[in-house]
This record gives structure tokens, sequence and C-alpha cells, in this order.
């Protein structure tokens, strides 16, 4: 018997099995999983990692250009880099109907991610 293995008295579990009931109150019976409501959460997800590291990678870039470590047809490149990331962000943000402000994540003491 369980009582007997976790060794509670038999008020104990009963008392534990109330506050089952009271917290069992407060969640709906069945969860309603709507599978654009997934995709569109997933989605959210995936863009705001992939924001946080471009941003994370363009002060790295910026870092470097301004260090002078990186030359000008490598600046060229992630400069281009950067535009074709940025215009298939877009077009994956209007794909999912999310916003910029939908990827927001606050970083604690970084400030908000945008």
């Amino acid at each position: 018997m369980l009582k007997d293995k976790i060794n509670l008295s038999e008020e104990e579990v009963q008392e534990f099995a109330e506050e089952i009931k009271k917290v069992q109150k407060h969640y709906p019976k069945r969860i309603n999983v709507d599978p654009e409501g997934i995709e569109q959460g997933l989605a959210k997800l995936v863009l705001t990692i992939i924001e946080l590291i471009r941003k994370l990678m363009e002060k790295e870039a910026i870092r470097r250009i301004e260090s002078g470590t990186i030359s000008e047809e490598e600046i060229e490149k992630i400069g281009e880099a950067f535009l074709k990331l940025e215009e298939k962000m877009e077009e994956l943000k209007d794909v999912f109907a999310l916003k910029d402000e939908d990827l927001n994540l606050d970083l604690g003491p970084l400030g908000n991610l945008m």
C-alpha cells in the first residue's frame, strides 16, 4: 500500500487528498489543444531564440568592426547576412501573425530583448 511506503498517517493522507481536490477545481477537466495555437507558440519560441542570437551576433560583429579585426569584404558579407535574416524573420512573423513585441523577453538586469 502507498501509505505504508511513504509513512503517512490516515489523517495526513486525507488532508493531502483534500488539497488535491481543491487544486483540481482551478484546472479544466480537459485541455483544449488548438493545433494552430501550438504552431504559433512554437514559432514564437523559435523566433524569439533566433532574435536573441541575432542580437548577440550583431553586438559581436560591431565589436569586431570597431576593433578592426575584420576586412571590408567580411563586413559586407555580415551586413548582407543580417539583412537576409531580418527579411526572413519578417516573413515568418507575418506567417504566424506575430509582432516584434510578441518576441520580447525580459532579460532581468540586461533589460528587455527588444
